[in-house]
């Protein structure tokens, strides 16, 4: 059964800290991961926001574009709002012929604020559930008749984040709502990441892979990091560089048919962790254990 790997270009730079990689063009991005294996790379901010120069560049280096990013406020916003404000997200997304729309709320986020603590993300309050996922639904619904459905990314330091919350937003959504599968952010929101995607998988349209550095992030919440500080400290790496085992993850995912794509996704810094040489570390890992459980790429 065939599968498609490719990777982020958040280990060449940063969106959130402009600082980390600033000085790399795309180019070398795209020649990177071309050369490491990926046959796909996601959208990431170096990117044109024109999608006649993001398709050339894409098919200068013969890579697909699975989907990309998206930060919405729809916690404070209405659908229809919400909606406005994605139109030139999707349309770039459509015009690179995208599989899927990656869809995080960063209101009130700490993702980048290295002032907050882990223990100080946002979160839903119990009379907001029903709404929110009203409002998810409806835009979900008009994603799908796009063409482009939504992958909804559980991050840490937003208002979705642990288990509780991935069990609760998967209830009170529609069929059309799937989630994005992120092995690191599970990890480190300390969920049981394998039982969410044993219980998820048909909800599942999109993963992405990271590993975690344990001795960093057992630090991380001990001393209740910003989540910044915990990535500059090193707390994701590559699969095959940390301590998750991908083979009963990829063993689910093969028993279910799944067959879209797997993005290699570890903000890193780059000078401390070479983006070319941890994106080959991740593809020789990935593809031993796809290929051990049946998966070709």
């Amino acid at each position: 059964m065939k599968i498609k790997l490719g990777i982020a270009p958040i280990a060449w730079s940063n969106d959130d800290m402009p600082e980390l990689g600033g000085d790399t063009p795309i180019e070398k991005c795209l020649e990177d991961a071309k050369t490491s294996g990926f046959s796909g790379i996601e959208l990431g901010g170096k990117f044109p926001r024109n999608p006649g120069i993001t398709n050339f560049l894409l098919n200068k280096f013969n890579l697909k574009m699975p989907g990309g990013w998206y930060g919405s406020l729809l916690r404070a916003r209405t659908a229809k709002e919400e909606w406005l404000a994605l139109q030139d997200h999707l349309n770039l997304l459509k015009l690179v012929k995208a599989d899927v729309f990656i869809f995080a709320d960063v209101s009130g986020s700490i993702q980048g604020d290295g002032s907050k603590p882990l223990s100080s993300r946002p979160s839903l309050e119990k009379d907001e559930w029903k709404s929110y996922c009203q409002k998810i639904n409806e835009l979900s619904n008009m994603l799908i008749d796009e063409g482009m459905p939504m992958s909804y990314h559980e991050h840490m330091g937003t208002i979705i984040q642990s288990e509780e919350d991935v069990d609760k937003f998967i209830s009170c959504t529609n069929e059309n709502t799937f989630l994005l599968y992120d092995t690191g952010h599970l990890m480190f929101a300390k969920a049981d990441y394998e039982k969410i995607l044993k219980t998820y998988i048909s909800r599942i349209n999109h993963v992405h892979c990271k590993d975690i550095r344990k001795n960093i992030f057992l630090n991380s919440i001990k001393n209740d990091l910003s989540f910044r500080d915990s990535f500059l400290e090193g707390v994701f790496t590559v699969p095959g560089d940390g301590c998750i085992d991908y083979n009963p993850l990829i063993k689910i995912l093969y028993d279910n048919e799944y067959t879209n794509w797997l993005v290699i996704e570890a903000e890193q810094d780059p000078k401390k962790a070479n983006p070319l040489e941890y994106a080959k570390i991740g593809y020789k890992y990935l593809n031993s254990i796809l290929t051990k459980n049946g998966y070709y790429i």
